[in-house]
This record gives structure tokens, C-alpha cells and sequence, in this order.
């Protein structure tokens, strides 16, 4: 079943433009334990990490909220298996009221850009979500512009983490993880090369803070997710940016499950952030990058 949007905007409060698939029907993890373990002491979140795509579409269907929702194939990197794009997008499918899927493959795997292709025109989904620390890979390396080739002809997004990562965080070597490869930078050479494609930098990029709203700044092509820290932890000078050169630039995300939307909202109301830039970063900013509207 290809996934085709059925959400309504004038029923939905927001759009989380960052949420995981931790387990699908099969009993299979994202993550290995080890890691697992790891990023949920990191995050302190309290939270199960095993919510399915039926999970998630109950979670926020009782919100009024829409999700955008993924995994990572980091196959090559980690020797972990990783859970289907195609069950993601068939279960988007099957909730397409409050879902929308991005997909995920290994850029490392000989087969990336054409099953990049087929997610995209066979399944539907939106986007593509890529971690470079976990999968080890850096972005501008010219190898892997074929990739960014095809979802930018297909009109897809090209989703990448940027700054620290829980994942590995307290353990030896971080588990070889290299913070360096999610450096905000690295995405300014390929939003400069491919001028069509539209970036979606995930989280605020600490350590490379004003790197990333550099890069949204200059770059009319890319954009920042503020999801995998509470609000109320953000930088300084991100803050002082949400009402003003980042307003449309920006966009809810929260990082579940280790964050639920619930505790990542209550944060941001502390903020001293305007109220007519409240809707464009809750909601407005979402679904204009995704054809929503």
C-alpha cells in the first residue's frame, strides 16, 4: 500500500517533525541493547523504548498532533539489522490521519540510491532520514552525492542529524560513534551543491550551534528540527532567533520516545518566544515543507 497524506490541518495542533520507530511487529529493535541502554540513560526519559508505528499513531491521535516517524539503517555501521522502511511507510498507511513516513537506507549499501528510489516512488514516503555519526559516513563526501541526486529529482526531503548524539553517549569510545561526521558544516557543501534539494538539519547541532543558524540563515533550502533537547536546555542564541531570522526556518520535533511531545512542550512555553511565531514553528513550518497545505 503506498502512503498517500490524509491529515487534516484544521484538526491537527501541531506536526512532530522528529519521532522513532523503536520496534516494529516483529519483536525487533532499532538499536542493539547495548546502545538502547545507553541513549535511554542518557536522555533520562523514564519512557519504554520499544513504541510501534500503531503505538505512535495512538500517542498522537490523542493529541491533536501529527507525526513525521522513522528509523536509522545503520546495517553497515553497527551490524544491526534495521527495521523495514516499508512496514514504516505501510503502517504510515495505515494511519495516515496523524502519520507521515520518512524512510531510511544505509548510504554505505551498494543498493542506496535505487531502494532510495523505490521508498520514495513505490512506498510514498517523504523523506529521507540519515545519521551520519551512527552510520559513519560524511555527508559531503562526493560518493555519496547519487544519493542526494535522486531524492532531490523525486522532490523528497533529505533529513540529517547534526551535533551530539545519545546514542553511544557514557560508553567506551562512545562505541566508535564520531560526533565530527554531524557537523552542521559538512551539510552547508551539499545544500550549496544541490540547491533543490531541501535539508532538514535534526536538533540544534550543539556543539555547532551557530554553525546550524548559519547554514538555515544562508541556505534558503535548509531548515532546523528542534527535537532531542528539552527547550529549556537550548542555546542562548537559538533562543533569541525563534521569533525573528528563524521563524520560518525552524520546526517542532521532539525525539520520541526518549522525549514525548507533552514534556518537550511544556519546556518551550517557558521560552521567551513570540506568539505569532508559536503556529509557524508548532505547525505551519511542517506542513509547508511537506506539501500539506
Amino acid at each position: 500500500m503506498r502512503y498517500e497524506p490524509a491529515i487534516d490541518l484544521d484538526s491537527i495542533d501541531a506536526i512532530d517533525f522528529h519521532t522513532h520507530v523503536e520496534a516494529d511487529d516483529h519483536g525487533h529493535f532499532s538499536l542493539d541493547q547495548e546502545l538502547m541502554d545507553a541513549s535511554a540513560a542518557y536522555f533520562k526519559s523514564g519512557q519504554p523504548r520499544t513504541p510501534t508505528i500503531d503505538d505512535i499513531a495512538e500517542h498522537y491521535r490523542a493529541r491533536r498532533m501529527a507525526a513525521v516517524v522513522f528509523t536509522v539503517d545503520a546495517t553497515t555501521a553497527t551490524g544491526h539489522p534495521a527495521i523495514s522502511s516499508e512496514e514504516i511507510a505501510a503502517g504510515a498507511a495505515r494511519h495516515n490521519d496523524v502519520l507521515i513516513p520518512f524512510g531510511s537506507v544505509d548510504p554505505r549499501s551498494p543498493d542506496a540510491v535505487d531502494r532510495a528510489e523505490r521508498l520514495i516512488e513505490d512506498y510514498g514516503v517523504r523523506g529521507l532520514k540519515f545519521h551520519p555519526s551512527l552510520q559513519g559516513f560524511r555527508p559531503n563526501d562526493e560518493r555519496f552525492y547519487p544519493l542526494y541526486e535522486v531524492i532531490s529529482e523525486l522532490g523528497a526531503i533529505a533529513l540529517f542529524h547534526t551535533g551530539q548524539t545519545g546514542i553511544g553517549a557514557g560508553l567506551p569510545g562512545g562505541r566508535g560513534i564520531k560526533l565530527r561526521l554531524s557537523d552542521p558544516m559538512l551539510l552547508d557543501d551539499v545544500a550549496a551543491d544541490f540547491p533543490e534539494l531541501r535539508i532538514v538539519m535534526a536538533h540544534p547541532g550543539v556543539p555547532w550551534a551557530d554553525a546550524a543558524i548559519s547554514v538555515a540563515t544562508h541556505k534558503a533550502n535548509v531548515f532546523m528540527d528542534l527535537s532531542g533537547w528539552l527547550p529549556k536546555y537550548f542555546p542562548e542564541q537559538l533562543v533569541r532567533q525563534l521569533s525573528s531570522l528563524l521563524r520560518t526556518k525552524v520546526l517542532f520535533g521532539s525525539d520520541f520516545p526518549v522525549i514525548t511531545p507533552d514534556r518537550w512542550l511544556e519546556s518551550f512555553a517557558s521560552l521567551p518566544v513570540r506568539d505569532e511565531a508559536k503556529l509557524p514553528i508548532y505547525k505551519e513550518n511542517a506542513a509547508r515543507l511537506l506539501g500539506l497545505t
